[in-house]
């Protein structure tokens, strides 16, 4: 006699698919993109789900259907990545080198530097000071306070 009821899980087609038409998904899809990333909502603490659907005249019904369905995450996973990306070319960009942590994080739309810090790793598998490490030992002409290789011939 088993111990345990272990069975399969089921993957179950999820209810809010079928909400919204593939037409206007695919109409969706490219009006979240062009708010979220080409207006850069993303670095707005205050962009919720909510904010997206009204500057779309919807509802977060449709809206976390198209992110799921489209981009295959929820939608604050969705901003998330948009900021993960800039920030990493902020801690990488010798211009910015001097920003704390808190000021990188604040820059692309975190709330606070542990939210910045856990969605760093969990899409990164690194913290983002790691990555700056990482990055500045790979590139070493980029480190703080110096200048890039240069050799003049000796004549």
């Amino acid at each position: 006699m088993a111990k345990y009821n272990i069975t399969e899980k089921k993957e179950k087609e999820a209810a809010y698919r079928s909400l919204v038409s593939p037409r206007l998904m695919d109409e969706m899809q490219e009006r979240i993109m062009n708010i979220i990333v080409m207006q850069k909502k993303y670095r707005d603490k205050d962009y919720s789900a909510k904010s997206l659907a009204e500057d779309l005249g919807t509802n977060t019904r449709y809206i976390s259907a198209v992110v799921n369905v489209r981009f295959h995450m929820n939608y604050t996973s969705f901003v998330n990545k948009y900021r993960i990306e800039e920030a990493m070319s902020i801690l990488v960009d010798k211009r910015y080198q001097d920003l704390r942590m808190e000021q990188v994080s604040d820059m692309v739309g975190f709330s606070n530097r542990q939210s910045f810090y856990a969605s760093f790793y969990k899409i990164m598998g690194m913290t983002p000071r790691d990555y700056r490490i990482q990055h500045l030992t790979q590139h070493p002409a980029m480190k703080s306070g110096t200048k890039r290789p240069y050799h003049k011939k000796s004549e």
